[in-house]
């Protein structure tokens, strides 16, 4: 293993991961909900944040398979790595200056934060098969996110006391010191993204010539990989049940603060809950590390999957604080580990010199998905008046894609990818 490229690598989510915990997950949320929309209706307000989060993973989804292949081509995964990374900055420190009924700006930053660090996340994941060996990738890839777990609830910790009393960090109000918390994102996540752009060297892969700019360049590419991904038919039926499964976790992700706040349960309550569903989530990443090599990762992700559609069950009878927190602990076991081993397992069918092209895949699968869960939680508690029933809907994304999974063949998928079939997956 790669010791100092793993930690560089995995500090980069130590990074990244503040802006979807305090932005993405738990105080924007709040703060869109009671103060950027504070003048419209109330499930309007939900609505208006998941049709946000649809619009930015639809354009990230559309431009990720192909900055993938023109980053391939090119070996300049880094450099895209950088440009949505500071994009994802700068969002979030202009959020900062987000007020009351400022509705518009509020889903125009969260929009370009999300495309920066969504769109950041393609090149980063990329680079995953170049620091670990087929042995180590799940390991590595579980490591990533219990790293973003701490990294993200640290900060978030720091947010949520400098929230909850202004006066020890002498600021002067809790309106004040929310929008102070979300240009926090933006300095620490430059800060811990230097190891990453200071220490991982791109592997550099000879390249055919290919005349034209790069965006042509790249759209070539990916009608290329889309007619050619039909011969890793493993892949591509792991990247669509994926597709189904992470709509539900991507959607209760984005969507559990802001449901908290429409049934009622206080701000604080809910970030402390996902203050501990970041905690508990940091051994639970390791743990299903742990798993994927005693059980194999197709099974240890079942496990995952299987919560996450008991929770959406007890999500929908969800009245009081005591039962965000119990849920909020429910996701922190499995939500690192259904994304890690996700992650991992899509790694292993990949074939050599084409990552960062197919990582496109693999995010667009993740952004497509991520598109239609927080549309459908929308538009159900619009036309129902609850998003009791928007949050129940979710149990069909799970069911369907643990179907489809248990159709995949891992061993079948790393043959179609030229690996051998005995690392045990």
């Amino acid at each position: 293993m790669k010791k100092k490229e793993v930690y560089s690598w995995t500090m980069y989510d130590w990074a990244n991961s503040a802006f979807a915990t305090t932005i993405m997950a738990a105080v924007l949320p709040i703060f869109y909900y009671d103060v950027a929309a504070k003048n419209i209706d109330k499930t309007t307000a939900t609505a208006y944040w998941g049709y946000s989060q649809s619009i930015a993973v639809l354009i990230v989804a559309l431009l990720a398979p192909i900055l993938g292949a023109i980053a391939d081509h090119s070996n300049s995964k880094m450099k895209f790595l950088r440009f949505f990374a500071y994009m994802g900055i700068l969002a979030s420190i202009l959020l900062a200056f987000v007020g009351e009924g400022d509705y518009i700006l509020a889903s125009i930053l969260l929009i370009a934060g999300t495309i920066g660090f969504s769109g950041g996340n393609v090149f980063y994941d990329g680079f995953l098969p170049e620091i670990a060996s087929k042995n180590e990738i799940d390991r590595v890839s579980a490591r990533g996110y219990a790293f973003g777990y701490i990294g993200g609830g640290v900060l978030l910790l720091i947010n949520l006391m400098m929230i909850m009393n202004p006066s020890w960090f002498f600021i002067p109000n809790s309106l004040l010191a929310t929008q102070i918390s979300f240009a926090s994102v933006g300095v620490w996540w430059f800060i811990f993204s230097i190891p990453m752009f200071r220490n991982i060297k791109e592997v550099k892969h000879e390249q055919p010539q290919i005349k034209g700019s790069y965006f042509k360049i790249g759209f070539k590419r990916v009608l290329t990989t889309f007619k050619e991904i039909k011969q890793f038919k493993q892949l591509l039926l792991f990247l669509v049940a994926f597709w189904l499964f992470n709509d539900g976790i991507s959607t209760i992700i984005k969507m559990a603060t802001i449901y908290g706040r429409d049934i009622g349960i206080g701000s604080n309550d809910l970030i402390a809950a996902l203050l501990i569903t970041q905690f508990v989530g940091i051994p639970f990443a390791f743990l299903f590390g742990y798993l994927a090599k005693r059980l194999q990762a197709k099974r240890a992700l079942y496990i995952a999957l299987w919560t996450y559609v008991v929770i959406v069950l007890l999500g929908y009878f969800m009245e009081t604080a005591a039962h965000f927190y119990a849920l909020a602990i429910m996701v922190g076991f499995v939500q690192g580990g259904a994304q890690a081993l996700s992650r991992s397992i899509f790694g292993s069918m990949v074939p050599e010199n084409r990552h960062a092209e197919f990582y496109g895949f693999y995010g667009i699968s993740a952004k497509f998905s991520a598109i239609f869960g927080p549309f459908v939680f929308g538009i159900v508690g619009q036309l129902t008046g609850s998003t009791r029933l928007g949050i129940v809907s979710l149990i069909i994304f799970f069911l369907a894609g643990i179907f489809i999974l248990s159709r995949v063949d891992i061993d079948k998928g790393k043959k179609e990818a030229g690996y051998p079939s005995d690392l045990t997956m």
